[in-house]
């Protein structure tokens, strides 16, 4: 989304972002290159063992789910649509779980995947702590937009309102956004109950993505 059409970010992480590094035509084929690779590296090698098959498959499935026009490609489109348009805060909700938020619940999911865990309590753990994080990530973002500086954020900051996207801060207040990220840590923490000592390490992940500066 760094690209002319949509966000026309010159920064990402501290950096000219691809368009800008190089050109938007070869910021394109990077994007399907890359997405192309993902794919493939899931699929695996010839020759599996069938569990390996079936879990391999699994996660293919998730990751086209978690990209597709149910998650981060329809949220991206809801989130062009938004532009100069006051949305309520479910609508805001709405658009960053399919967005950020899907993109991270299905990095989440994978993990469980890969570990041979695609059902019962353990994945609906998983799946609700995913969501959490995803929601929290994107508040911090908001946040950070408003408080940080280009050099600390590593992009442009105060360019959600200057490009009048909704955030959590302008529908919110800052210390309303605040409180809603800390709602979600909470609501990460509480998710990951069922796994008992397992979760500590992703308890940690929680309390970062609301803790960074960037």
């Amino acid at each position: 989304d760094d690209l002319p059409a949509m966000d026309d970010d010159d920064l990402r992480r501290g950096r000219p972002s691809c368009h800008k590094a190089f050109d938007e035509a070869t910021a394109i084929l990077a994007g399907d290159a890359l997405q192309a690779v993902a794919f493939e590296r899931l699929a695996g090698r010839p020759n599996q063992s069938p569990e390996e098959a079936v879990r391999r498959l699994a996660m293919v499935r998730l990751l086209a789910a978690g990209i597709g026009t149910a998650g981060m490609a329809g949220g991206q489109a809801i989130d062009l649509e938004s532009v100069g348009r006051k949305l309520d805060v479910p609508a805001l909700q709405r658009m960053h779980r399919l967005k950020t938020g899907a993109l991270i619940e299905t990095s989440v999911l994978l993990g469980a995947a890969a570990a041979g865990v695609l059902s019962g309590p353990k994945w609906q753990a998983l799946q609700e702590f995913g969501a959490a994080i995803g929601l929290a990530f994107q508040i911090q973002d908001d946040i950070l937009d408003v408080t940080g500086t280009t050099d600390t954020i590593g992009k442009i900051a105060g360019a959600d309102a200057a490009h009048d996207k909704p955030t959590y801060t302008s529908l919110m207040g800052l210390e309303g956004a605040k409180a809603a990220a800390e709602a979600q840590r909470a609501r990460a923490h509480a998710a990951l109950a069922p796994l008992g000592a397992a979760g500590k390490g992703l308890e940690a992940l929680a309390d970062f993505v609301i803790g960074r500066a960037n």
